[in-house]
């Protein structure tokens, strides 16, 4: 009986129809399914690329409007930075404030206290120029300070006039330094255009 029992297992094992049916059904179900997930994934990907595209329009948009709005107020800042070099040029500096007495430290402190006003005057104004272009009209200004106190403590100056003579004379020799400064300004403006 248990022989009867086993080839009717068998049988039913060999003969059952779905066994037969699902290996040839998986492949023609493989077939058609590939299809289906390469076009899926083509979708995803050109989906993804448009959004990307589209994020990257939006911020181009936006920064384009926002350098419209700006370029106004940073050709401002150049023309307040060029002003307060012209202001601070040590020709123009000693022209427009002579001395008030013959102490050459009264004076001396009377122009660095005059460039350090003009300088926090402009000071917001770094926001709107580089940084190079901020170092450089800093350090135009410091050398112009320390023109200005090397000459008061030279010993063949022992007035305020005569400090300013011998400082216009190196002025006329070796150039000053807001000078530097101020071709560093034209030639950032003209990368601006």
């Amino acid at each position: 009986m248990a022989e009867i029992i086993k080839k009717k297992q068998k049988h039913i094992i060999t003969k059952n129809p779905y066994t037969i049916k699902m290996d040839f059904e998986i492949i023609p179900l493989l077939i058609s399914l590939f299809p289906a997930v390469l076009i899926t994934v083509l979708a995803f990907y050109f989906f993804k690329l448009h959004t990307t595209n589209e994020e990257r329009r939006r911020r181009f948009l936006l920064h384009r409007e926002s350098q419209k709005q700006a370029f106004p107020l940073r050709l401002q800042a150049y023309e307040r930075m060029a002003l307060f070099l012209e202001r601070i040029s040590p020709g123009k500096l000693l022209t427009r404030m002579p001395p008030v007495g013959e102490n050459k430290e009264n004076y001396e402190s009377l122009l660095v206290h005059t460039i350090d006003q003009e300088f926090e005057h402009n000071l917001t104004q770094q926001i709107y120029v580089t940084d190079e272009c901020w170092n450089t009209i800093r350090a135009a200004k410091n050398a112009t300070i320390g023109i200005i106190r090397k000459t008061t403590q030279k010993k063949e100056v022992n007035s305020a006039d005569k400090m300013r003579e011998v400082i216009l004379t190196e002025l006329i020799e070796k150039g000053a330094p807001s000078d530097t400064a101020m071709a560093f300004i034209k030639e950032e403006i003209s990368d601006l255009f």
